[in-house]
């Protein structure tokens, strides 16, 4: 006799288990599945040859099971060029089965006598015979009805409650003869229950179901991988364990070669310790397992919980009801005492709390002291904090949901006063459009009122709420410039800055504990549509902008709008001062906004091309939310964004109407002495709008600028004409402004970090520093000679060092950044 045991599935509802590995190598007891039903194919029918037919990540299960020997059976694989259904796949194999054969599913757990259901099989001089079993809840598999004798009447696959006329269902094992092969079509899709057992009824041939009795299982999904070892501590299933068996007073220990389990450990239950892991004193074990290479420090208390292989575990860490994956750190003191799964290669930091049953996907990092109420599906990590720097960012119908979006609003909503102004805006991509009419609904229901500006760049907003007393805060719904997958929600106090990391935390506290506030049907806010943002916008540019300079010069620029909301402002501005222009991309197109990197490209090369050919004066970029702004000079070459800041001091610097303060971030280059600029270098974050007023200009080296003669806020629509204006005033090309910069070198890096060893970097920056010139303004910077330098400042979200190096040409620059790469990989590893 042979057998066929089918591995192919994707395991689609058992994600995320199965993410990385396929779902017969789920494990049970240590090993996979698919092991415990070869050796039991192989003692219960002495089966010696098996066909395995793969599909989903075949190499995983050939690299395990190999050619069979070492689990005293013959394998031979069957990998089909395409999905042929359950039972073509069979059919795939046919040469292979010169012989009565039986076929069991790679990811089934059971402990029925195979030899029974083959006794009956020849018994009845059956062709083809299923294994037949009572369930509880038959809904998702096929049922059967069989008369006394077993002879099979019918057939319904996952019925619904009202058309289940059977507890009786087919479990999937099938012994049959080779003449049946006959009957399956050759390289097409073909099923055994919706195809396969149709056509043989039809022909006359009868198909027996033997009524087995035992322990049969489907894994079809995470709550029933979870439940096999429920059944296995309770005794409902016996199966082979591994392991040195040592009686306990309250359980029993199985422990493999290299493990060990300090004598201060407390075992209760079944536990069993795989290959070389090993367990700290004082730890408290009930029913749990734990995989090759596994270790727990301290106190660490395991309640009816699964580790898989190469998991590291901190002291004081409390799990009940877990399914941790391969490879996941989990540091001290984390605990989910209501349940968890945690998928392979996540890192967990320490005082993390799960909340509920929730499911963290592979390779997500959750940061200290974070609570976990949802699923962490998508994306990098989920943060402490679901606010970045005042804006909340996700994917549509993901991480950003219409519910979450409600809730987020009824947070916020239940800061404010009831009666409050708050303005509500978006770009036109539908996932803005969504998930703003959600958000608007949650502020209503907490009685605060939306000033509508519908369809606007963000920074029309803004200055429309810097310039409005009656509004106290603003929302902006965006497609992200950063990740054409997510959507972002910007939030603004009334002045037009992102709101600060105290007032974040106080809307996250509302969010988490759903304290919102509720007011009555009388109080229900309500929606006032603004229909003049725009125009206000574009009146107050006009009043500051030299129209005449304009008019005095016959200036040419192509200008690429990006496919952004600006399509409707600056046209309008360009014909007010007469200047002569191409615009590009002024016009919706949601699909071109989800692909940004390649709309910025082809804008580059597009835009340089025609500058160069008409012999325009330059070429201008405007990001779709007027956010940032970018130069093609006269020469049709990309200016850099440093470049660009440079050259703008430099305009300034030229003018002479005065000194002129300037506010630049740390890392900001500072070789260039000039004579009319009062330059600041200082971290902007948290400074206030009085503050601010000091100071002409703001900028920083990534493209945005803000002249505060017009707004505080970072604006490239604005930044971009006063540009032009001081290019005119000057007197000047651009391609001469950026020929006048002194050449040198400014670069940026990013080193990878985890956030557990970014304060020691702090740490190790500083101490190196000692003894040379430095500055800990915004992060650690330290002069290598007197115009070179490096600045680390750790970034705030996500993994890594933000690295800023100023020399004098490349080799320096590259021998600079080499020796502290070479620095930070000693410290981390240290």
């Amino acid at each position: 006799m042979k057998a066929i045991v089918l591995a192919g599935g994707f395991g689609t509802r058992i994600q995320p288990l199965t993410s990385t590995i396929p779902k017969p190598m789920l494990p049970i007891l240590n090993a996979p599945m698919m092991e415990h039903i070869i050796i039991k194919l192989r003692d219960d029918l002495r089966v010696k040859d098996i066909a395995v037919l793969l599909y989903f990540m075949p190499e995983v299960i050939k690299e395990y099971f190999k050619d069979g020997k070492d689990f005293g059976v013959n394998i031979t694989y069957f990998l089909p060029d395409n999905d042929y259904g359950t039972a073509g796949a069979v059919g795939f194999a046919r040469d292979f089965l010169d012989e009565t054969f039986i076929i069991v599913s790679g990811d089934l757990v059971t402990d029925f006598k195979f030899n029974e259901i083959y006794k009956f099989h020849k018994q009845k001089k059956s062709k083809l015979t299923i294994a037949l079993t009572p369930v509880e809840n038959p809904l998702q598999f096929g049922v059967v009805i069989a008369n006394k004798q077993g002879k099979i009447e019918k057939f319904l696959e996952k019925p619904s409650w009202g058309e289940v006329f059977s507890d009786t269902i087919n479990t999937g094992i099938y012994i049959l003869e080779p003449e049946i092969l006959d009957f399956i079509p050759k390289e097409e899709n073909y099923d055994f229950a919706k195809d396969l057992f149709i056509r043989l009824m039809s022909s006359n041939i009868t198909i027996w179901g033997c009524h087995i009795e035992g322990y049969w299982r489907d894994v079809g999904n995470p709550q029933s991988y979870r439940e096999v070892y429920q059944d296995i501590f309770e005794g409902k299933i016996v199966l082979p364990i591994k392991g040195e068996k040592t009686i306990y007073p309250k359980g029993v220990l199985y422990l493999e070669k290299g493990a060990s389990v300090d004598k201060s450990v407390q075992i209760k239950g079944v536990v069993v310790v795989g290959k070389n892991s090993k367990i700290g004193e004082l730890s408290e074990l009930n029913n749990s397992v734990l995989g090759e290479n596994c270790t727990l420090d301290e106190e660490v208390k395991l309640n009816n919980t699964i580790f898989w292989q190469g998991c590291s575990v901190g002291s004081k860490t409390n799990i009940h009801n877990g399914i941790i994956c391969n490879d996941v750190k989990i540091y001290k003191r984390v605990k989910a005492k209501h349940g968890v799964i945690i998928a392979q290669n996540c890192t967990i930091y320490k005082n993390v709390s799960f909340k509920k049953d929730v499911m963290v996907w592979p390779n997500k990092i959750i940061e200290e002291h974070s609570v976990i109420s949802s699923n962490v599906i998508w994306g990098d990590k989920y943060k402490s904090s679901i606010f970045e720097s005042g804006s909340v960012a996700g994917r549509a119908n993901i991480e950003l949901s219409c519910d979450l979006c409600i809730k987020l609003a009824e947070a916020l909503g239940s800061i404010l006063p009831v009666g409050s102004r708050v303005y509500i805006s978006r770009d036109y991509h539908k996932s803005s459009i969504m998930l703003k009419r959600a958000f608007l609904s949650g502020l209503l229901s907490t009685g605060v009122n939306v000033v509508d500006a519908s369809t606007v760049p963000s920074v029309v907003m803004r200055y429309n709420l810097s310039t409005q007393d009656d509004i106290i805060a603003g929302v902006h719904f965006r497609q992200s410039a950063k990740d054409q997958e997510e959507t972002e929600i910007l939030f603004y106090t009334d002045e037009g800055f992102f709101i600060d990391t105290n007032l974040s935390k106080n809307i996250e506290r509302i969010f988490f504990r759903e304290n919102f506030r509720r007011v009555r049907s009388s109080q229900i806010g309500e929606i006032d549509e603004d229909s003049e943002t725009n125009a206000r916008y574009i009146d107050a540019i006009r009043e500051k902008i030299d129209a005449n300079l304009f008019k005095s010069r016959d200036i040419k620029i192509v200008t690429n709008l990006m496919f952004g909301s600006t399509s409707k402002i600056y046209p309008n501005i360009l014909n007010t001062l007469d200047i002569e222009f191409i615009l590009l991309n002024a016009y919706k197109d949601d699909k071109q906004l989800q692909k940004l990197p390649s709309v910025i490209k082809r804008a580059h090369y597009e835009v340089g091309k025609i500058v160069k050919s008409l012999g325009f004066d330059c070429g201008i970029l405007i990001y779709p939310n007027g956010h940032k702004l970018q130069f093609i000079s006269d020469e049709g070459a990309l200016v850099k964004d440093y470049i660009a800041l440079l050259v703008l001091l430099n305009l300034l610097d030229s003018s002479n109407t005065g000194i002129k303060k300037v506010f630049l971030p740390a890392w900001a280059p500072d070789f260039i002495t000039y004579k009319y600029l009062d330059i600041t270098r200082d971290k902007v974050c948290g400074l206030k709008a009085k503050e601010l007023k000091e100071y002409d200009l703001i900028a920083n080296t990534d493209g945005y600028f803000a002249f505060s003669e017009f707004s505080l806020n970072t604006d490239a629509v604005y930044s971009s004409f006063k540009f032009l204006e001081l290019l005119i005033q000057n007197k000047t090309t651009l391609s001469a402004a950026v020929d006048a910069i002194p050449k040198f070198v400014y670069r940026g890096e990013n080193i990878p970090c985890q956030s557990a060893f970014k304060g020691k970097m702090m740490r190790k920056f500083l101490e190196d520093s000692k003894g040379k010139k430095s500055s800990q303004t915004d992060g650690v910077k330290t002069w290598v000679s007197k115009n070179e330098w490096i600045l680390m400042v750790p970034n705030e979200h996500q993994q890594f060092l933000n690295i800023y190096i100023q020399a004098k040409d490349d080799k320096n620059a590259e021998k600079i950044f080499n020796e502290y790469k070479r620095k930070i990989d000693l410290w981390i590893n240290e």
